[in-house]
């Protein structure tokens, strides 16, 4: 998969790229990143990238020239793209969501500044717009990483257990089971029984249990299969 980012501030992305999954992703070709300052796609001397709204009110607009250019440059590059707009208004970025995303060769994420973007971006050059959740951040920066990391994840080889990504929160509408490791004891805080018996059925079972309980008290909206009040899935 090859990811493109369009942004204001390439320096953000420092670091963050460079280490855990996706770096191991990077260094075994599964992923290529490359990040563009978008203030070289803008014309003129002063390279300017946002302007005032029209109407007036507060703050700046980001300006839909460099935006395309940068886009269009892009897929002029690679004969293809999928547009992403990073924005509050955006579909929410579910794990259902990372996985249709980890299908595409190629994404292009464009990140948000200011007050927005002009909205032709949206309407005329975005292939879909994608929100991390419901609240304003200064930039669409982290919520570009995010969108990263969290696809990167479905992509086969990335994660050293192939089954991993199937475990975790949110697949099959559940959040994850308790997790315990070593030691047995601690502070007076026991493991539970079950995960010490070697019986892998009833282990799964408990697990299963636990993930129904845990997604019912903390987050019944996730589920997307009917929880009967026994703790079961219908």
């Amino acid at each position: 998969m090859r990811v493109d980012i369009l942004t204001l501030f390439p320096g953000i992305f420092v670091g963050p790229l460079d280490h855990s999954i996706l770096a191991k992703a990077r260094e075994a070709g599964l992923l290529t990143v490359e990040v563009h300052d978008l203030r070289n796609f803008a014309e003129g001397r002063h390279r300017v990238t946002d302007e005032p709204p029209f109407g007036g009110g507060g703050g700046m607009v980001m300006k839909p020239e460099p935006i395309f250019a940068g886009v269009e440059a892009l897929r002029e590059r690679f004969s293809a793209g999928k547009a992403v707009l990073l924005s509050p208004q955006g579909e929410t970025l579910t794990s259902g969501l990372a996985r249709r995303l980890s299908g595409e060769d190629h994404l292009i994420l464009i990140c948000g500044r200011y007050e927005g973007v002009d909205q032709r971006v949206a309407d005329h050059l975005a292939d879909m717009e994608i929100s991390i959740g419901d609240y304003v951040l200064t930039g669409g920066e982290l919520a570009a990483l995010v969108v990263v990391d969290a696809v990167v994840r479905f992509l086969p080889g990335a994660l050293g257990d192939p089954m991993a990504s199937s475990r975790d929160s949110f697949e099959e509408g559940l959040l994850e089971a308790p997790q315990y490791t070593r030691p047995r004891t601690f502070r007076g805080h026991s493991v539970p029984e079950v995960l010490l018996s070697g019986d892998h059925a009833a282990i799964s079972e408990w697990r299963r249990e636990e993930a129904v309980r845990r997604t019912l008290e903390r987050r019944p909206d996730l589920a997307n299969k009917k929880l009967t009040p026994g703790g079961g899935v219908e």
